[in-house]
């Protein structure tokens, strides 16, 4: 039986592999997951979840199949990461405020014994309601923003923050269960 490895330390995504009903081991990437620039493409976002699936490859026994992701936040073109420090996250918080974003999430899975791989990126859309100066200091304060792309978590959002989003929640959070699903089956797992 070939093992499933997902290479994040991610609670979110460890949860939604879980709630798929699959077994799996979690071994972190150490990829380092800097960019060039902020300007977005798919390329830029699939090469990320395959780099971070080629360090774990190189970590584990030939019996494995790593899944890799990474999840981005897009504004007017531009790719909005994980805030530095509070002042930062305060400011992608107001870029947000009441526009209309994109969450990217690529995923890459590399089956070591078939050296098959898989690579698929899911968009979603959401539109924050206008936020207030005090509703994005309250949001920093009560949650911790610095380890989210975009400054933000989808399912921790207060509800009066979110006008609306299209697509798949999962997706937002970090993972679309549909796509865990279709490079699962495309590398016959």
């Amino acid at each position: 039986m070939i093992k499933l490895i997902l290479a994040s330390n991610s609670p979110r995504r460890k949860q939604i592999l879980t709630d798929l009903g699959l077994d799996f081991e979690v071994v972190p990437s150490n990829y380092d997951e800097k960019l060039e620039d902020d300007i977005f493409s798919y390329e830029k976002i699939e090469d990320l979840a395959t780099q971070k699936c080629l360090d774990v490859l190189r970590r584990v026994d030939n019996n494995s199949l790593v899944i890799a992701a990474d999840t981005v936040v897009v504004l007017h073109n531009n790719i909005l990461g994980k805030p530095h420090s509070k002042e930062e996250a305060f400011e992608m918080l107001k870029e947000l405020s009441g526009a209309t974003h994109s969450v990217v999430t690529s995923i890459c899975a590399i089956n070591k014994k078939t050296n098959r791989a898989a690579l698929i990126s899911t968009t979603s859309y959401v539109r924050f309601k206008e936020l207030s100066d005090e509703m994005i200091h309250y949001y920093i304060d009560t949650f911790n923003p610095l380890d989210k792309a975009g400054s933000y978590g989808i399912q921790e959002l207060p509800p009066n923050y979110l006008d609306k989003f299209e697509g798949s929640f999962e997706n937002i959070v970090g993972l679309c269960p549909e796509a865990v699903k279709s490079v699962l089956t495309q590398l016959e797992y």
